[in-house]
């Protein structure tokens, strides 16, 4: 779907614990059938949430246009990049080109703990995996049969998340754009610090601008929305999960379910705001499991 020369997406149910197959492919199918650009799914590891290249996976195999969208996958913690690139690369083949791998080096300590591996360094991680991922899907040689299959042609794009200047070095060295969050004037602060960057890597064209932001529409949709949000973010009130100087680190979990979209005119006020400041891309993500949400996000966008 493309509203005022801006791309909208939708984020899939697999987000959000107790989320079913039949309807997270139902989602899935709506969303190509009404238009949206792009399903996406979003990486946590302590959650009751689904493993994001999985879900993308499954809705690779019912639709056959949108793109397919991670927002984001914690690289960091993930710790086997040759792996993660044949993953990547998998999904690209199966979904004949539609993977978009959303980045980020991750927030929480939990996962990091959970996973195995540490959070110190995680910048370092996070650079050496993109330029793994980047060598291997160019069909760098690993072993005797020759490079880490299957070839992916092109490569997923990559779109490098964060707000530090070494996240908008990453997107100018390695990625085909950014994705952001927060409201429209935080997200164009940072979308000129992309540009920037971009610019002086001598980078040809511009930069991919996407940012995210929570929805639930109809009845009880404030009630749906902040009881998603508050479970969700709740580790924002416990001081020894969330990693120091993150962006959410000054946040409650009650101001971000109180900044969801519930109403048609707040969807339809957010999508005029961030194509304004040059947003290429709104990726509306759900907090409720209902397709019907697909057909009231689409039916207010319209």
């Amino acid at each position: 779907m493309e509203l005022a020369n801006m791309d909208v997406g939708i984020g899939l149910p697999s987000g959000i614990p107790g989320a079913t197959a039949t309807e997270v492919l139902d989602w899935a199918r709506r969303a190509e059938a009404r238009r949206f650009a792009s399903v996406a799914a979003w990486d946590r590891m302590v959650f009751g949430n689904w493993e994001p290249l999985i879900a993308l996976a499954g809705a690779a195999g019912v639709t056959r246009r949108v793109r397919l969208v991670t927002t984001v996958l914690n690289i960091p913690y993930r710790g086997n990049s040759a792996l993660l690139a044949k993953q990547a690369a998998t999904i690209q083949v199966l979904s004949d080109g539609r993977l978009v791998l959303g980045v980020g080096i991750g927030p929480r300590i939990d996962d990091f703990t959970a996973s195995g591996t540490s959070h110190h360094g995680r910048g370092a991680a996070m650079d050496a995996a993109l330029d793994d991922l980047t060598r291997i899907w160019e069909g760098e040689p690993r072993g005797y049969a020759g490079a880490i299959g299957p070839r992916p042609t092109p490569p997923p794009a990559l779109l490098i998340g964060g707000f530090s200047d070494a996240s908008f070095r990453r997107v100018a060295r390695y990625g085909s754009g950014w994705i952001g969050a927060g409201a429209p004037d935080f997200f164009a602060l940072n979308a000129e610090k992309v540009r920037a960057a971009w610019r002086q890597a001598q980078r040809p064209g511009e930069p991919r601008l996407v940012t995210a932001a929570f929805f639930a529409l109809g009845d009880h949709a404030q009630e749906a929305a902040s009881r998603f949000l508050l479970d969700m973010y709740s580790y924002l009130d416990k001081s020894n999960i969330l990693l120091a100087g993150d962006l959410l680190s000054h946040l409650s979990a009650q101001n971000l379910a109180d900044a969801a979209l519930t109403t048609v005119e707040a969807v339809r006020g957010a999508q005029r705001a961030f194509a304004s400041v040059g947003c290429s891309e709104l990726i509306l993500l759900p907090a409720s499991t209902d397709p019907g949400q697909v057909d009231l996000l689409a039916d207010a966008l319209a």
